[in-house]
C-alpha cells in the first residue's frame, strides 16, 4: 500500500519515497509513499518531477493505486530511492480552487437546500450543477457575494479520516446527488470548512478559506430540468 501523504498534509512540496514497483508497459512506476494527487472527485491529479540518482523524469500522469507515469530515459529499478517534487504552482491553485468550490457547496446548500449533481475543476476554474427550479441573475449576484463573504471570513479548513460507521452518523455528510463511496471503504475522509461546510472529500485544500482569494461566478446555464450549472474562475495571484 501507498502511503498518501497528501491526505492528512496538503502543502508537502517534495517527499523522499521507495519505488516498490516498476510498470514497464505503462511506463510508470508504483511507490512505498507520495504527495502526488491521483485525480478524483473532478479534481486533476498532479504533475511534477521524479529524480533517481542522476536521473529525472517527468510525472505526467498519477494513477488511483498509486502508479505514477513517468516521460523520461528508461525506467528506475525497485528498491531505488526517489525524490519527489510537486509543480506546486498547479497544486496550490488546485487547493484554492477545490476549497473555492466547497465554499459554493456549502452557501448553496445552507442558503438553498440544493444538492450538487456534478462538478469538475481546472486550475483556477471550475463549474458545479446544482438542483435548482430557476437560476436567474439576481439569485447568482447574491451567491457570489455570499461566497466572498465566506472567503473574507477567513474559516479554517480541517481533514479527518474517520471510521465510516463515526462518518455516516455526520448529518448531510454527502452532497452530492449519489453517494459515490464504495461499500468496501472503511475509512472516510472528511474536509470541514469550520462554521459552513463538512463534507467526505478525498482532495487537497487551503487550510483557510482567505487563501482562495476572491471568486468570480463567470457564467451560469440550465443543463436541462432541474439542473443548473454555475461557471466560477478565482484570480492568478492572491
Amino acid at each position: 500500500m501507498t502511503e498518501l501523504l497528501y491526505q492528512t498534509d496538503s502543502y508537502i512540496r517534495e517527499f523522499s519515497a521507495r519505488i516498490t514497483g516498476v510498470d514497464a508497459e505503462q511506463g510508470g512506476v508504483y511507490l512505498d509513499r507520495t504527495a502526488f494527487y491521483p485525480g478524483g472527485g473532478g479534481q486533476p491529479n498532479d504533475a511534477g518531477w521524479l529524480t533517481v540518482g542522476e536521473q529525472r523524469y517527468v510525472v505526467t500522469k498519477v494513477v488511483k493505486g498509486g502508479l505514477h507515469i513517468l516521460d523520461g530515459n528508461g525506467l528506475p529499478i525497485i528498491g531505488e530511492t526517489a525524490q519527489g517534487v510537486l509543480d506546486w504552482e498547479r497544486r496550490y491553485r488546485l487547493m484554492r480552487t477545490h476549497t473555492a468550490m466547497h465554499i459554493l457547496c456549502g452557501v448553496v446548500w445552507r442558503d438553498y437546500g440544493a444538492s450538487v449533481t456534478g462538478g469538475n475543476m481546472e486550475p483556477l476554474q471550475g463549474r458545479m450543477d446544482f438542483e435548482f427550479e430557476r437560476l436567474q441573475k439576481d439569485l447568482v449576484s447574491e451567491i457570489e457575494a455570499s461566497i466572498n463573504a465566506e472567503v473574507e471570513a477567513a474559516r479554517d479548513v480541517r481533514v479527518k479520516i474517520l471510521p465510516r460507521e463515526e462518518a455516516f452518523l455526520i448529518p448531510d455528510l454527502i452532497r452530492t446527488k449519489i453517494n459515490l463511496l464504495p461499500e468496501g471503504i472503511q475509512e472516510v475522509r472528511t474536509v470541514e470548512i469550520i462554521g459552513l461546510d463538512l463534507q467526505a472529500d478525498g482532495g487537497t485544500h487551503v487550510a483557510n478559506t482567505r487563501e482562495v482569494g476572491r471568486i468570480r461566478i463567470a457564467d451560469y446555464k440550465s443543463k436541462g430540468g432541474i439542473n443548473k450549472r454555475i461557471y466560477v474562475e478565482l484570480e492568478p495571484e492572491l
